[in-house]
């Protein structure tokens, strides 16, 4: 850790919190809240007309302290590799507007159809591995733990990257069920890339992952129970798309799968409810995402978050260990 990463956090974060407390009077006076689905449990109709489109306010955060230390020259502005990072976040995060925007000012609850995100999802990600190709050589060889070896998978590569980039995107947003949830887990893994870029004694990405903290800090202090503020998919998706975009920026794609634990989770279990319904019509958890089983196991919303935070704590210091071999 050096004084510029420092700096970053201690730049996004009053940043973050001075937008949120701009915003969320605001937000609450325009009546920007969000809608409460049936399905959910019944209890969370109490949080009906919480503002949403909070990860708005700690995606400027991040980008305005971004802008500054490039300015400043401190961050290099030929760093193609992040660039294509917070490029492929970015335009996720414009995916999760548009899903929000319906939601909100054309009424339709459930946002764009599943075909329509699908699509735009798939895209961004193709985009990315196409640039990170080009420009950012990358290639379609991936790192084995361990060992130090890569192994050549060709254009197979780009088909399971492509179908996991949208996965995990998903996943993330899947998590987003809580107060608090999202953020923390996505504070986590956002600690364990800090800690490879420091290690890596990459400036550019350090200065990233410290702005993006701080952003995030500022975030959670109005988004822990009870929240003020939600991040909606804008938020989620960009968390999705910067976290596994530093996946592949690190060459760690073999251990998505632990960094990303708990938000894999959580789109397994949806998995599971639904084919398990398709085929038995009985339910395997009381309610998917898995977060929403616990709370209906009796958990309060500080337990889950809690527990689900230690896990993904225990999981990516499990990745930092194996990734670490190699460095």
């Amino acid at each position: 850790m050096d004084f510029h990463t420092v700096t970053a956090f201690l730049l996004s974060f009053p940043i973050s919190v001075i937008l949120y407390l701009i915003f969320i009077p605001v937000f609450r006076r325009v009546k920007l809240g969000q809608k409460i689905l049936e399905i959910g449990p019944s209890w969370h109709k109490s949080k009906e007309g919480t503002p949403t489109l909070g990860g708005l306010f700690f995606i400027l955060a991040t980008l305005a302290t971004l802008i500054v230390f490039v300015s400043l020259g401190i961050m290099a502005k030929d760093a193609y590799g992040l660039i294509a990072v917070i490029g492929m976040a970015l335009t996720f995060g414009m995916i999760g507007f548009i899903d929000d925007y319906v939601k909100l000012f054309k009424k339709r609850n459930k946002g764009l159809s599943p075909t329509q995100k699908l699509l735009l999802q798939f895209t961004v990600a193709a985009a990315y591995l196409w640039v990170r190709n080009r420009y950012c050589g990358g290639t379609s060889s991936v790192t084995l733990p361990l060992s130090g070896e890569s192994a050549e998978l060709g254009v197979f590569y780009y088909f399971v990257a492509i179908v996991l980039i949208v996965y995990i995107v998903n996943c993330a947003n899947l998590t987003d069920g809580i107060d608090g949830l999202a953020g923390s887990v996505a504070m986590i893994m956002g600690v364990f890339f800090f800690v490879v870029a420091i290690k890596s004694t990459d400036r550019n990405a350090a200065v990233l992952t410290a702005a993006l903290l701080g952003a995030l800090a500022g975030f959670l202090i109005f988004n822990l129970h009870p929240a003020k503020i939600i991040m909606g998919d804008t938020g989620s998706m960009f968390l999705g798309g910067v976290l596994v975009g530093l996946t592949f920026y690190f060459a760690a794609e073999l251990l998505l799968f632990i960094i990303c634990f708990i938000w894999l989770m959580e789109g397994v279990s949806v998995i599971i409810q639904v084919t398990g319904y398709k085929l038995t019509k009985k339910r395997v958890f009381k309610m998917s995402p898995i977060h929403h089983h616990f709370e209906m196991c009796g958990w309060s919303e500080f337990k889950i978050v809690t527990v689900f935070s230690l896990i993904s704590a225990v999981m990516c210091g499990l990745a930092y260990l194996l990734y670490s071999y190699n460095l």
